[in-house]
């Protein structure tokens, strides 16, 4: 255990607002202190007692449970408090004032999971799944957050740092002892570990991108030009009327979001207003809006109407670079086409009928794939952004060593490409990490957790 000096600190750990009943958490040298002037007598371990929680004169605030965790064994390592009382604001608020009156501060966001962190009872990723799993809001997403919190994702993760050591300590050797008859590196064996490697890498970043995911959502924005039905699209897909449908072109001024999920995939979509030349000054400025946010989506469907015979990428061309796009024929019930989906060579393209729902299934399927989804997987782990970018360095320096050996026979290269990577997937356990990194993470962690 890693101990260091710290302030004691206290937090409410339960919501704001009015319930039935508020937790106040205190996590340091000081618990004891505390203990004996609010308490007025001392606990057992890991024993809920009822007892008169008291003011500094004496008088009593409420009356509740306590409970008292020691060091080692407690959540952030450290002596650790918990006070049950009433869930009011007021009496909240007295019995805060009270613990920080004895020499007690109040806790800053993320602390205690950061001081868990930082007494080894806990790695980076853990920790971070302990905020995804409040913050989840779909079944799948708290199942997922569980199983990076009991430490699934950073098994798998220090399994590859453990091989990518091995696999140094191999190459390191081999310069060492060049001089040797036996050539270490021309054997095949190195080659073969760094192939499987990659394959597993391959594989947690496949895991990690669905997790992603499941914890951000995918950014889809519905673009085309006037009252070729992206209104109608948004309805469809919510589940409800969301946007004012009308056959006025131009009804759609804003940008307009709807927060929705399919087979518990979260999708954020947006409808936009309809691109064209000629508008007034209000439907100019959805359309600023609405270009906007195509260049920031995850996902562009383009909407056209199938009676038309362009297929409208002049409309979004210059915002769209690098953005995957799918290119959706509206209205197919006016002109007799068949639902469905073709690869093109600029793209996929879905025939459907929002009035009468043909093809959207077809539609939402192909958004799940888009998203790399699988609602049906069992092994998934949340993951954050910081996860897949430290996942794909690893990758990248493992296959750049690859080329080293193969191209060059330069084992110093492959050995540094090898640190490199092994330092890449260490920060996503936090065992290699800076402090910037750390303010960024617990930073956004809710008081009291």
């Amino acid at each position: 255990m890693t101990t260091f000096p710290k302030e004691t600190i206290a937090a409410v750990a339960t919501p704001p607002g009015k319930g039935g009943v508020g937790v106040i958490r205190v996590s340091g040298a000081k618990v004891a202190h505390v203990i004996r002037l609010v308490l007025g007598k001392s606990l057992h371990a890991r024993k809920a007692h009822f007892l008169p929680f008291l003011d500094q004169d004496g008088t009593t605030i409420d009356s509740g449970l306590a409970l008292f965790f020691p060091a080692p064994h407690s959540f952030t390592g450290e002596d650790v408090l918990e006070l049950h009382a009433h869930g009011s604001p007021v009496v909240l608020d007295l019995l805060m004032r009270c613990i920080l009156s004895l020499g007690v501060r109040m806790a800053r966001p993320g602390e205690f999971s950061e001081r868990a962190f930082l007494n080894d009872k806990i790695d980076l990723a853990q920790a971070e799944a302990i905020a995804d799993l409040i913050e989840s809001s779909t079944v799948q997403a708290a199942r997922s957050a569980q199983r990076s919190l009991q430490g699934e994702f950073s098994k798998l993760v220090n399994t590859l740092v453990e091989e990518l050591i091995h696999l140094r300590l191999y190459v390191e050797a081999a310069i060492d002892f060049v001089d040797e008859e036996i050539d270490f590196l021309g054997e095949g064996a190195i080659h073969g570990r760094l192939s499987e490697l990659l394959l597993r890498l391959g594989q947690i970043q496949r895991s990690a991108k669905q997790g992603c995911v499941l914890r951000d959502g995918l950014t889809v924005v519905i673009a085309g030009r006037p009252n070729v039905g992206k209104s109608s699209l948004l309805n469809c897909l919510a589940g409800r009327e969301t946007a004012i449908v009308t056959a006025i072109a131009g009804t759609t001024r804003d940008l307009l979001r709807e927060y929705i999920q399919i087979d518990g995939m979260p999708l954020h979509i947006i409808d936009t207003a309809g691109l064209r030349e000629g508008a007034d000054l209000v439907e100019k400025e959805g359309i600023r809006r609405a270009r906007e946010a195509i260049s920031h989506a995850d996902l562009v469907l383009l909407m056209v109407d199938d009676r038309q015979s362009k297929n409208g990428d002049h409309l979004i061309s210059e915002w769209t670079e690098n953005l995957p796009i799918v290119r959706l024929r509206n209205k197919i019930d006016l002109t007799g086409k068949e639902p469905g989906m073709l690869e093109t060579d600029s793209g996929v393209e879905i025939t459907l009928s929002v009035k009468t729902g043909a093809g959207v299934e077809t539609l939402r399927q192909h958004l799940k794939q888009c998203a790399g989804y699988d609602s049906g997987a069992g092994d998934v782990f949340l993951a954050r952004r910081r996860h897949l970018e430290a996942l794909t360095r690893a990758r990248e320096a493992v296959e750049n060593g690859l080329r080293q050996l193969e191209e060059y026979s330069a084992p110093e290269l492959l050995a540094e490409d090898l640190r490199q990577a092994q330092h890449a997937l260490s920060e996503i356990t936090g065992a290699f990490t800076t402090e910037d990194l750390l303010g960024r993470v617990f930073g956004s962690f809710c008081i009291g957790k």
